[in-house]
């Protein structure tokens, strides 16, 4: 997947107000960028890390600049926009790049489902039955080489763990698949110290037959592709 225009660089200020982020640009201007991810990004916001901005030429927009990736530590790159995961997603989807996915008639996005009201990120159709698809945004890494879901408690995150049990139990196939943001991970596990609960229904999850994957990103400013599998760990 390609970045719609060419990133450019500039050295991280600061973040605020979750969505804000104050940079200074190569040629030493300030500027402040939209950040699209509202979670703790533990790890991904260095003092003076190097960052990639998107611009946009939308004129009704306040902030042009979009922050994309940083350089968590160096020679590491991550790609913080949350909203890029789906998108990723499914063009590996369509390529088949998901062994454990492949081969499906249709594909519907954003879909919804379930007792408590959600909306799974994919349905996939093979030859009618459904098979429901929950993907998850990781950048989170607490110890050398391995990444960690979630960076923060999600009850949103524990609501999607049980939707997936209900829809196993009733007769349907259910993946949760996270999506390695960040280059330098090659296994990934439940962060624990971060929320419990959500650790405790992942495990949950895979006693009743919910199938978990990881599949890693080589991110680069020229663009994200799907490029490793990545063990889990409970």
């Amino acid at each position: 997947m390609q970045f719609e225009s060419p990133l450019i660089k500039g050295k991280l200020i600061k973040r605020y107000k979750r969505f804000l982020a104050d940079i200074i640009l190569a040629d030493g201007s300030q500027i402040t960028a939209h950040c699209a991810n509202t979670g703790a990004m533990t790890g991904c916001m260095p003092d003076g890390a190097n960052v990639w901005l998107s611009v946009s030429d939308n004129p009704k927009r306040k902030y042009p600049h979009s922050w994309q990736l940083v350089e968590v530590k160096p020679g590491v790159l991550a790609c913080i926009n949350t909203g890029l995961t789906n998108k990723l997603a499914l063009e590996a989807l369509n390529k088949n790049q998901i062994k454990e996915l492949q081969g499906f008639d249709v594909c519907r996005s954003e879909v919804p489902y379930g007792e408590e009201g959600s909306r799974v990120d994919f349905v996939l159709t093979y030859s009618g039955r459904n098979v429901f698809v929950e993907v998850k945004h990781v950048t989170l890494s607490l110890h050398e080489g391995i990444g960690s879901f979630p960076d923060a408690v999600t009850k949103r995150g524990q609501k999607h763990l049980r939707e997936l049990i209900q829809q196993v139990k009733c007769g349907d196939r259910a993946v949760l698949l996270f999506i390695i943001m960040r280059t330098d991970v090659n296994l990934v596990t439940p962060a624990d110290s971060v929320d419990a609960e959500y650790g405790r229904l992942l495990r949950e999850a895979v006693k009743e037959g919910v199938e978990v994957i990881a599949y890693g990103a080589n991110v680069d400013p020229a663009g994200l592709t799907i490029n490793r599998v990545i063990p889990v760990k409970l």
